[in-house]
């Protein structure tokens, strides 16, 4: 069966729209990863007593392991956190030592969520009353052995959606394209 330029043109045009409506439709599924709706201490938030632990709750699972980090940073550079990151369903905490100076410090966390996308933040909170203790001297790769500090090695590059849908829309046209050219010269 011979189809006539006219009617072969169509049907790619209307095949590649539909194929472009659908996957417009899937992507604000797919662009949905894990939020996170919560931290304690709260963000920007003024404490004038030092948490004992940093809890941050996220509107989906995050994935358990070591691929979690979760830091405090104080006004005077040094890292807070202590121990092992703990994660339970859509919370991740960690524990904090004694807090030194008085000032702003800094929650920055990176965590797999249950989709296999990193979520990458900062939280500042103020500490308004200065604790007794003094910033950790040791060495990143003695503390990461030590357990009190999150891994220094720097986390890898995950590849955002938007660049599998733009991917995507760019093959689509240029399928297109050799489609129609293929028409006119027959």
């Amino acid at each position: 069966m011979i189809i006539a330029p006219g009617k072969a043109l169509a049907r790619t045009t209307i095949a590649t729209l539909v194929a472009v409506l659908a996957l417009l439709a899937a992507a604000p599924s797919a662009l949905a990863h894990n939020t996170l709706v919560g931290s304690d201490p709260k963000e920007n938030a003024t404490v004038d007593v030092a948490p004992d632990k940093v809890t941050l709750t996220f509107d989906q699972e995050v994935q358990s392991g070591e691929v979690n980090q979760v830091v405090v940073n104080g006004p005077d550079g040094g890292q807070w956190a202590r121990g092992p990151v703990e994660v339970n369903g859509t919370e991740v905490s960690r524990s904090l030592g004694e807090l030194g100076s008085a000032g702003e410090y800094t929650i920055g966390f990176r965590v797999l969520s249950a989709d296999g996308h990193a979520v990458t933040r900062e939280i500042p909170f103020t500490l308004t009353t200065a604790g007794t203790a003094t910033p950790p001297q040791t060495s990143p790769a003695q503390q990461d052995a030590q357990g009190d500090t999150a891994d220094s090695q720097e986390p890898g590059a995950v590849i955002p959606t938007w660049v599998w849908v733009v991917s995507t829309v760019l093959l689509l046209g240029a399928g297109l394209w050799l489609a129609l050219r293929q028409g006119r010269e027959q």
